[in-house]
């Protein structure tokens, strides 16, 4: 059976690579690159995607559609007349892709082109001149509510109120400052409205000349990717196509982990500037590169330097990482002033905030221990690579040492990771059964189970998450809510992603690709959706919390279903599968909760502010005259004076680190630093604070019951 699906699907890449091949004696150049690209996406789609659908005219108007908006998602550009010439495709994209002609794609970057060197006049000559804001005019931010533009003039006047508003705005907050400043000090030159307003320009028109200078450095291949990437997301939301610099940034995040010199760098004006050096990293113990130095030039070793003065963040970055052990020398520009050659060997660069981590809880005379996982990371390229299972466990077995009652497990914004780890990780606190369940192609279903028997912590567990936990975030929270082995809290819902994607390297699939071509990138696709051991999905619907707790994702539009071309929520049928039996009332520790949460002050308002911020966004239209613009944020800013004592309060919790790693952050005064503000930050968290109130009340409730016991 293996030799006959390895057949099948190898006749296929046969047939592929002889019609690209005969592409490739034609001509080998980016045009034939990006038609390999396409026809090798619809091949690995129509052959592996969990729905792959109908490649027809209702799926050419998808494409359309999603192309055009992020083509121009704030409607500044194109007009009516662009629209209604490329509508002329509306229905041939199906065939486009499937015949590989790029004829739409190359009308569009024309057009784009055009009215973006037009635009680039507007904001020049508007600018130039001060604005009138005693007229009465009103402005709408909201893309969605506008439509097209019938001509020129009319272009120009949209982009005359977008640039009024933002400078309005801008005015406002400088004599805001302007006033405080002045509060504080005698010494303060004050401006008046006009000078202010002139300043105000200024600044704008310089932001405005960076982004359409980005803008000018866009390349043929940045406009393929938004198209293709527009195809590949009708299919569904998570499919995407990453060119390989995209791959390499997504690998990092993924692992936690990129070889380089430990510099996070940012582009301002012409010159790439250092932001931040990552601490333990190579630049970081050379010493001589500082935040705010300006990289004028890079040398590999002793080869001839490369200026990479205007050049582009993602193509300077390919110069300044590399392989372990080599060197990067960089000439740099001080903020004094002074030009230096500072020389990095580069290393394995790890990026701390985004592996596992730990803390002691002390509150009511119980320990408990707290566990955040930002990710579930894992490190593909070595067969020994760190992995969220392997820290969760140390993690887990400090906790046990410090003998914690019970276990608060953070998933909050924790968008997901290795479908293989979260399963084992779920099976730490399991006895053994199943975790998760899938459907991939053609109803090919598989069971992940905890095969273990071995419980790793046994005691009580607390689930936090929010509507950013996602994807294998939701699979734990749902499999210790179905086995009754935690407590799950958080918003009305986490995200809703059920899917499983899993990559391709399209290269693979060309085995007789021409050597001189550039990579063609890689495809991560939705292979499977997975289920609950209950039967439910995830998909759509998210893990809904057993206790409910104010935020402001709950007033927001946020989440898979709120994606363009998400999957159906659908169910399969329940496994079988046993219930942890707690050792306390569930549903009692539930009330308790919810009425505590329903009698906080502060918890009240979270929800009133959350109601208040999602007015202030649907309500999208503001005016442009400078009195009612500042009346309105005035009284917006009083407004928001009872709001901010939220996450400010210290809320008495006694947090510390581990034994085990208090020698360790102690002798790092750069690790303690940020271990102190994360714990400061932590006793400042009123949803841990409940969560901590939750494990008081089950120590309770077991000590309450265990002398009637007695």
């Amino acid at each position: 059976m293996k030799n006959r699906i390895i057949k099948y699907f190898a006749i296929p890449i046969i047939l592929i690579s002889a019609s690209m091949i005969t592409l490739a004696y034609r001509n080998n150049d980016d045009g034939l690159r990006r038609e390999l690209v396409l026809k090798v996406i619809d091949f690995a789609i129509e052959n592996g995607h969990y729905h792959p659908g109908n490649i027809d005219d209702g799926f050419s108007e998808k494409v359309f559609d999603l192309y055009i908006e992020r083509l121009d998602f704030g409607k500044r550009f194109l007009l009516q007349e662009d629209i209604d010439e490329l509508s002329e495709f509306k229905n041939e994209i199906d065939n486009e892709f499937k015949d590989v002609t790029f004829y739409f794609l190359d009308e569009s970057v024309k057009l784009i082109n055009t009215r973006t060197a037009e635009a680039q006049q507007y904001y020049r000559e508007i600018l130039s001149e001060p604005f009138d804001f005693e007229k009465e005019e009103q402005y709408e931010l909201d893309s969605d509510k506008k439509e097209y533009v019938s001509n020129k003039d009319e272009m120009k006047e949209r982009w005359r109120k977008s640039l009024k508003y933002e400078t309005v705005g801008r005015v406002t907050n400088m004599f805001d400052e302007q006033e405080k400043a002045a509060e504080k000090s005698d010494t303060v030159t004050i401006k008046n409205f006009t000078e202010i307003e002139k300043e105000a320009r200024g600044k704008l028109l310089k932001r405005y000349d960076d982004w359409f200078h980005r803008i000018e450095q866009l390349e043929p291949d940045d406009r393929l990717n938004i198209y293709i990437n527009s195809i590949v997301n009708v299919f569904d939301p998570h499919s995407q196509y990453f060119p390989p610099k995209d791959k390499e940034n997504f690998d990092i995040r993924f692992s936690g982990q990129l070889e380089g010199i430990g510099a996070q760098l940012t582009q301002k004006d012409e010159y790439i500037e250092v932001l931040r050096i990552i601490p333990g990293s190579p630049s970081w113990k050379q010493g001589e590169l500082e935040v705010g130095d300006k990289i004028l030039k890079v040398a590999q070793g002793d080869e001839e330097p490369l200026d990479i003065v205007d050049m582009r963040l993602d193509k300077a970055v390919k110069f300044i990482r590399g392989k372990k052990g080599t060197e990067a020398r960089l000439t740099v520009k001080k903020m004094d002033g002074t030009m230096t050659i500072i020389s990095i060997i580069r290393d394995v660069v790890v990026l701390e905030e985004t592996y596992a981590k730990s803390a002691i809880i002390e509150h009511k005379g119980n320990n408990y221990g707290y566990i955040k996982l930002p990710s579930f990371y894992v490190d593909f390229s070595k067969a020994d690579g760190r992995n969220c299972f392997d820290d969760v466990k140390i993690e887990i077995d400090k906790l046990k040492a410090e003998q914690v009652e019970s276990i608060v497990f953070d998933l909050r914004d924790n968008g997901g990771g290795s479908l293989e780890d979260v399963v084992k990780i779920a099976g730490l606190f399991i006895k053994e059964g199943p975790v998760v369940q899938s459907l991939g192609k053609n109803g090919a279903k598989r069971i992940l189970e905890d095969t273990d028997t071995n419980i790793q912590f046994d005691k009580p567990v607390v689930v936090m998450v929010n509507a950013i936990s996602a994807s294998a975030s939701e699979i734990f929270a749902a499999a210790l809510q179905d086995y009754q082995r935690a407590i799950v809290i958080g918003g009305t819902s986490t995200f809703g992603k059920g899917t499983v994607q899993n990559f391709t390297e399209l290269d693979r699939m060309v085995p007789r690709k021409p050597t001189d071509m550039k990579d063609l990138g890689s495809l991560k696709m939705t292979i499977q959706k997975f289920y609950r051991i209950n039967g439910g999905a995830t998909q759509l619907k998210g893990v809904e919390p057993d206790i409910v707790m104010p935020d402001y994702y709950n007033f927001m539009d946020f989440g898979e279903k709120d994606m363009d071309n998400p999957m159906p929520w659908d169910e399969i049928d329940a496994l079988v599968y046993s219930k942890w039996t707690p050792s306390y009332d569930i549903k009692y520790i539930e009330k308790l909760s919810k009425e505590r949460i329903s009698n906080d002050t502060m918890m009240q308002l979270i929800d009133e502010n959350g109601e208040r911020l999602k007015e202030m966004r649907d309500d999208s239209e503001y005016s442009l005259n400078y009195a009612e613009h500042k009346e309105l944020t005035d009284i917006r800013e009083e407004e928001g004076k009872k709001f901010e004592r939220i996450g400010k309060d210290s809320l008495g919790l006694v947090i510390s680190i581990t034994k085990v790693d208090m020698p360790l952050i102690e002798s790092d005064t750069s690790k303690k630093a940020r271990t102190d503000a994360w714990l400061s930050n932590m006793n400042k968290d009123i949803y841990l604070s409940e969560a901590v109130n939750i494990l008081d009340d089950i120590e309770e409730y077991k000590e309450k019951h265990a002398r009637k016991e007695d």
